[in-house]
């Protein structure tokens, strides 16, 4: 078995480290082996494992307070005038749209 000799160092946000962390170890992986199983997927696949896109949909990171706000109280007024849909309407349009 080979023995592991190098180091990877990199410069990350704090809370984002915490809460990357937490998840790990909830599911019981260190990060040393995350990274270990990234490199090898990168080796494998011959570039980054998944994509690096930017989203269609608005995220929280790219809106400015007054747009969470118009936003969260557009949803509101929708759900209190009952022009949304049920759970399940909402899950079988996610599912039609992976196939």
């Amino acid at each position: 078995m080979a023995t592991k000799t190098s180091n990877v160092t990199a410069r990350i946000k704090p809370e984002i480290k915490e809460q990357a962390e937490a998840v790990l170890d909830k599911i019981g992986i260190p990060v040393s082996v995350l990274i270990d199983t990234l490199y090898r997927q990168i080796i494998m696949t011959g570039g980054v494992p998944y994509p690096l896109t930017l989203p269609k949909v608005p995220t929280l990171d790219g809106m400015s307070a007054e747009q969470l706000d118009a936003m969260l109280q557009k949803g509101y007024a929708e759900a209190v005038n009952g022009e949304g849909m049920s759970v399940e309407d909402a899950f079988r349009g996610i599912r039609n749209g992976m196939r």
